[in-house]
């Protein structure tokens, strides 16, 4: 597994992560059993950053990777914190932050946590004194090793990575969300902040396996989100109409070179972009899981095919999500 160094971070991280969401809820049933299989497979294939969050299955998530966790060495936790509460800036300050890294510690078995990111806060929050001093005051008594900050927009991240101690930023980048390209990864190379990239295959419209008659269940986001109506609806199917997404899938099906899959085609597309630090692609069965993480090893995408991932975005998605996020 190829590694590469966060600068910010102080250390090397697998170049394709895990997102733990899909272990926690919102993805449909995924059973114990199921949840250490995927960590464990992911592991064995070489990942060493496991991506979480307080609010994913209301703590299950966070606990069922401490539980991994403690059965594994070398493996770096990211969580995040902050979306269980009234989302006003308000509620974004220094003793609810220690309530809510005191219940991550306590979900994750670890006294002093990895990295701890703002888990897409209201706007406003990305600009407080308040809010860094109180995170740096929580590294210096070693609550945390460093913070970062989960983002849904490039404005957002480009404010955050102003700040010294932002060790990272999480941002929406796939082959169907481009515009992370032009300025913020960029601004994380010079700052020396990681890119971490998260919805990679756009809620698994670019795995390739969705057709029109494909349905949800009713504990799916991709049933309950498709407009917004629990979250930012950028985080489902990356805010691109589940139609669009499909004819934007038809076009780049025919670059994926023999042998790979078209899943493996999209996060090799985002590991080949100068900037990010690693990919956090889900997985609901170890099979999936091990399936991701081969990306990693294929060689870089031709010229033509990034070309064409380029006139696909610019034809039929730009227009709907660029000026958006």
């Amino acid at each position: 597994m190829e590694t590469r160094k966060i600068t910010r971070l102080g250390r090397e991280v697998s170049a394709v992560g895990l997102g733990c969401w899909q272990l926690g809820a919102d993805w449909g049933t995924v059973d114990e059993a199921e949840a250490m299989g995927v960590l464990h497979a992911a592991a064995d294939e070489g990942v060493t950053f496991f991506d979480t969050a307080d609010v994913y299955g209301d703590g299950r998530s966070e606990t069922l990777v401490g539980r991994f966790r403690r059965e594994r060495d070398d493996v770096f936790v990211a969580t995040k914190m902050g979306r269980r509460a009234e989302q006003v800036p308000e509620n974004y300050v220094e003793k609810n932050f220690r309530e809510w890294n005191d219940r991550s510690r306590r979900n994750l078995g670890m006294d002093t946590l990895d990295l701890v990111q703002l888990h897409c806060p209201p706007t406003p929050v990305y600009s407080s004194d308040a809010v860094y001093d109180a995170l740096d005051r929580m590294v210096d008594e070693g609550r945390i090793k460093a913070y970062g900050v989960s983002v849904e927009t490039c404005d957002e991240a480009l404010t955050a990575l102003r700040r010294p101690n932002v060790a990272s930023v999480q941002i929406i980048l796939n082959c169907l969300r481009l515009k992370p390209l032009e300025r913020v990864l960029p601004a994380a190379v010079d700052a020396g902040a990681g890119i971490i990239a998260r919805v990679p295959l756009a809620s698994g419209l670019l795995s390739g396996r969705y057709t029109a008659s494909t349905t949800f269940g009713s504990d799916d986001h991709r049933n309950f989100n498709r407009h917004g109506e629990a979250f930012d609806v950028g985080e489902t199917f990356s805010g691109v109409p589940f139609e669009v997404g499909l004819e934007a899938v038809e076009r780049l099906r025919g670059l994926v070179p023999e042998g790979q899959t078209l899943a493996q085609f999209a996060l090799r597309w985002i590991l080949d972009q100068v900037g990010v630090s690693v990919v956090i692609p889900g997985a609901r069965n170890a099979e999936q899981a091990r399936g991701n993480t081969a990306a990693a090893a294929l060689a870089p995408l031709s010229e033509e095919a990034a070309a064409t991932v380029r006139s696909t975005y610019d034809d039929l998605i730009r227009p709907l999500v660029h000026d958006k996020w």
